[in-house]
């Protein structure tokens, strides 16, 4: 008897696991492309019904929305109550030729694929908005995840929305992300300018201070474009007042883009203070046990898309 009722609360966990996760059609591009999101409900929501957007990371040539980090990571956080939509979106490096005889164009390349990833980020959002109420979200408390190349584009995205550039333009009219936490991000900038239209929304950056791939600081992509990291975005929001937060992981290089599963407590105390209205700086450096230089901390952005990666 006792193992038929463990069998059976077995099988119904199982079926509680799957309906949990759901993948939706949230558009097609070229006609063919179909792009898809999973969708992981919480079984305690919110009070303030948040949903959090993850974008995979992976240098716009590879990564998926359901990878087990990704699924990892989405599970974590819909056990803190977030509804999580992890999305496709196009890798725009995947056909790029990325030889040496080329690298001297790899910032256009780049720059088109965080383009082409910031309109599907886009039409995602709009997606969600659109059925907000069959997921039970509220479009004011909508967050904005990525790890690297995932960092990049919700940084972007947001950075597109407030400069009301037309990369955002699928996005609904009146949104604003209610948070921006990227993972090892930075911001593209033509005429290496940086500055915003309207204020960003309340962003939490996590870098690493020795980032040699996102840098930490600015990398000049050519004379008239250049890559803003979380430092610099950070002294601008200062100058500004805009409200944020920098978590500076002393020593360590790209790694942070994968500690997302170390960091839901400082995320959902970010979100919270946000939820509060509170408008903030907050800067810190840090050590963590759990964090500490590999091979990526030796990696610059030419040795990720001229030589092979190292193993995780």
């Amino acid at each position: 008897m006792k193992r038929k009722i463990a069998i059976l609360v077995l099988i119904v966990a199982t079926i509680t696991n799957i309906a949990a996760q759901q993948t939706y059609h949230y558009v097609t591009r070229d006609d063919t492309t179909q792009l898809l999101l999973d969708l992981y409900k919480p079984d305690n929501p919110r009070p303030d019904k948040a949903c959090v957007v993850y974008l995979f990371g992976g240098g716009f040539y590879l990564g998926e929305r359901n990878s087990d980090f990704m699924v990892d990571g989405c599970k974590r956080l819909a056990e803190r109550g977030f509804v999580v939509a992890s999305i496709d979106y196009r890798l725009g490096l995947r056909q790029a030729d990325l030889s040496k005889a080329n690298l001297c164009n790899a910032h256009t390349f780049f720059e088109l694929s965080a383009a082409i990833a910031v309109q599907d980020c886009s039409a995602a959002i709009a997606y969600l908005c659109a059925h907000a109420k069959e997921f039970d979200i509220d479009t004011s408390h909508i967050i904005l995840v990525g790890n690297s190349a995932g960092a990049i584009t919700v940084l972007q995205a947001d950075y597109c929305r407030a400069n009301n550039l037309p990369d955002a333009a699928e996005m609904p009219p009146t949104f604003k992300p209610m948070a921006i936490v990227p993972y090892a991000g930075g911001i593209m900038c033509h005429n290496n300018k940086l500055r915003y239209a309207t204020p960003p929304a309340p962003t939490c950056f996590f870098h690493g201070t020795k980032d040699r791939i996102v840098n930490y600081k600015r990398m000049r992509a050519s004379l008239t474009t250049s890559l803003f990291g979380a430092d610099r975005l950070a002294k601008l929001f200062k100058k500004q007042g805009y409200c944020h937060w920098i978590l500076r992981y002393d020593g360590i290089g790209h790694e942070i883009a994968s500690i997302q599963p170390y960091t839901i407590n400082e995320f959902v105390a970010f979100v919270d203070a946000v939820g509060q209205g509170r408008i903030m700086t907050y800067d810190a450096h840090c050590t963590d046990s759990k964090i500490v230089p590999t091979r990526w901390s030796k990696m610059t952005v030419f040795d990720i898309y001229l030589r092979p990666l190292p193993e995780e």
